[in-house]
């Protein structure tokens, strides 16, 4: 067995693929799932204890030791090995940080100070920070603090929040800390990376406007359990997608609608407890699934207006507890998501479906983009990100958004083209750069446009094609990009390559058999292929191919299905490609059709299923294609 990775003493050296064998084989070492309840207020004192729980088991919580001070509507946050609980009122506003060493039951330590004294505040961590968000003091703050959870000392300001509130919850990933309503009632969601500093960026909306819920975690999804709604409390239970942005979904119920009560988790479990009344009832739910909650069992010590947490939730998922679905696979020739990012229904639209390429059945709602766009965009993606850049919005648009395909959710802004285009009809990408297309801005124009994937920004120019023309399919090996025929505005038979590592003009490939526009590609790392399109005076059902390494003209492959104008919407893995929706011009309508190959073998095209809607001018991206090593 490899000599895989151990938390508690951090000892071996690993590689990548023995880090993901020790995961997906279930042997890798699980840190703990510890969840603690601390502070609080039982009319009609309050409380300095500490519960501690075993959120992977189901039981009453057991005495853990005492806080240094007994105070109710603190926060609490942790790292592996530290569980923090800070601020409060005493009655009076207080700024103390204290910390409880995970492994040992006992009394908490003091750590430092808050910047501002407050109470109802929320809070995110990871591994090495804590940050700690909104509250009031008298009136409410905007303020967000941090530390560094391995060295006491006082918190340093970190940024802003978007409004100021207090009774805000929080929620973590690895990367991101989320703030999750507030008071006034607010359906605000704000978010912030926290290994950086600055002020939060909003995220979307509640699906329920909340104050005072409690909250939860896994690596992927944080969640917002009940709190106050005016003119009551709500048992609603609703999350969101920490790496994407959007609006929160509702998933579920509490047994009880009930505010100011504490939450923690490990990946898989989320768990609530206490609240007015005084209760000692502790709830818990599966994150992955949601629905109604199940009695866990009882605090030690009934109280309100309590926090808690763990040494497994989400912010810590290096901490991996056997939470994450079956990886999706990505990279050349494995992986197998793709994405239908925008497109035209009867209007503009901004949904996203998504199928699995080597599986056949009908498409699924990924999400939304950010803003409703047909005209083909142009798409590109590395193993992990699909980019949608460009399209029609009574007129041309120069929006990029980027979303993640390891989960389902709305997307994010990346940045914007060089300049607002649409009919693009494709883009052309490796692991590292994304090529879009040209199109009309409105002019036609041969101008190609790249980005660095991996980091959010705009587009810069790369050079430019032999012909101008819109409406062009681009595919890809892992170093040479390819854009076949084309609108100028007549149809063109051109097809050109670039080096995608490079800048510079593009140079001529060959020819297609036809003279053709508004097709589809796809490819393997050494085959590209562009399926269907317009013709002069009819559609086509070509499939015709090239070999990407070398130049010349196209070879016939086999025919679609149905002869449709495809505009962009092929994905593929290194060894399927599909091609989603189109528009037929006999009887002139949109279609959900969605046909398949395997690349390697010539032949006709088969059904694959539907999409989620009619749609076409649809922009296809997907993880596995060859493009991607």
């Amino acid at each position: 067995m490899a000599n895989y990775p151990q938390l508690d003493d951090c000892v071996g050296v690993w590689t990548l693929k023995e880090v993901n064998d020790a995961v997906m084989g279930g042997y890798w070492r699980n840190h703990g799932t510890r969840g603690i309840f601390g502070g609080g207020y039982s009319a009609p004192a309050l409380i300095a204890a500490a519960d501690f729980v075993t959120i992977a088991t189901t039981g009453n919580a057991a005495a853990f030791g005492d806080l240094s001070v007994s105070r109710r509507h603190l926060t609490a946050f942790s790292s592996f090995n530290r569980n923090f609980f800070a601020g409060g009122a005493t009655p009076s506003m207080v700024n103390h940080i204290d910390y409880f060493t995970t492994s040992s039951q006992g009394n908490a330590s003091d750590f430092g100070d808050l910047t501002n004294a407050r109470k109802a505040i929320g809070a995110s961590s990871n591994s090495t920070r804590g940050v700690v968000f909104g509250g009031t003091n008298p009136s409410n703050v905007n303020i967000i603090d941090y530390i560094t959870m391995a060295s006491v000392g006082n918190a340093i300001d970190f940024g802003d929040l978007t409004t100021v509130a207090n009774g805000a919850t929080g929620a973590s990933s690895p990367v991101r800390g989320v703030r999750l309503g507030g008071q006034p009632v607010a359906a605000t969601i704000d978010f912030f990376e926290i290994a950086t500093t600055g002020d939060a960026v909003d995220f979307g909306d509640l699906a329920v406007s909340v104050g005072d819920a409690s909250s939860f975690d896994s690596s992927t999804r944080g969640v917002a359990v009940g709190g106050y709604s005016a003119p009551a409390n709500t048992n609603t239970i609703q999350y969101i997608t920490i790496a994407s942005q959007g609006n929160a979904v509702d998933y579920g119920d509490a047994t009880n609608a009930l505010d100011v009560t504490g939450g923690t988790s490990n990946s898989i479990r989320g768990l609530k407890g206490g609240g007015p009344g005084v209760s000692n009832v502790i709830d818990y739910i599966t994150i992955t699934n949601g629905g109604t909650a199940l009695d866990f069992g009882d605090l030690a010590t009934a109280r309100t207006e309590l926090d808690a947490t763990s040494n497994a939730h989400g912010g810590l998922n290096e901490g991996y507890q056997g939470t994450r679905i079956a990886p999706i696979p990505r990279g050349g020739g494995a992986g197998q998501r793709g994405l239908a990012m925008n497109g035209y229904i009867a209007a503009a639209s901004k949904t996203i479906d998504f199928i699995t390429i080597s599986s056949l059945g009908n498409a699924s709602d990924f999400g939304d983009t950010t803003t409703a766009r047909g005209g083909s965009p142009g798409g590109v993606s590395s193993s992990t990100r699909g980019i949608s850049g460009g399209g029609y919005i009574g007129g041309g648009s120069n929006v990029i958004d980027s979303v993640e395909f390891s989960s389902t959710g709305n997307a994010a802004d990346f940045g914007n083209l060089t300049v607002a285009r649409f009919n693009q009809g494709g883009g052309a990408s490796n692991d590292t750069r994304g090529i879009f297309n040209p199109g009309f801005t409105p002019s036609l124009n041969n101008v190609l446009d790249y980005i660095t994937i991996a980091a959010a920004g705009n587009a810069a120019d790369f050079g430019d094609l032999s012909v101008s023309r819109a409406q062009i399919p681009g595919t890809a090996s892992t170093t040479r990009a390819i854009f076949m025929g084309g609108r100028a505005p007549g149809f063109k038979d051109e097809i050109d390559y670039v080096t995608i590592g490079s800048t510079g003009n593009a140079t001529d490939f060959g020819d297609l058999l036809a003279a053709v526009g508004r097709s589809a590609a796809v490819s393997s790392s050494t085959r590209g292929i562009c399926a269907g399109g317009q013709l002069p005076s009819s559609d086509s059902d070509v499939i015709q191919f090239v070999e990407i390494a070398s130049t010349g003209n196209a070879t016939d492959f086999g025919d679609l299905t149905q002869a449709r104008r495809n505009d962009g919407s092929g994905v593929s893995s290194s060894i399927r490609g599909v091609f989603m929706g189109g528009y037929i011009a006999s009887p002139g309508a949109y279609v959900n059709t969605m046909d398949y190959i395997t690349i390697a073998s010539a032949g006709d095209a088969a059904d694959f299923g539907d999409l989620v809607a009619i749609k076409g001018e649809t922009s296809g991206v997907s993880n596995g294609h060859g493009g991607l090593a």
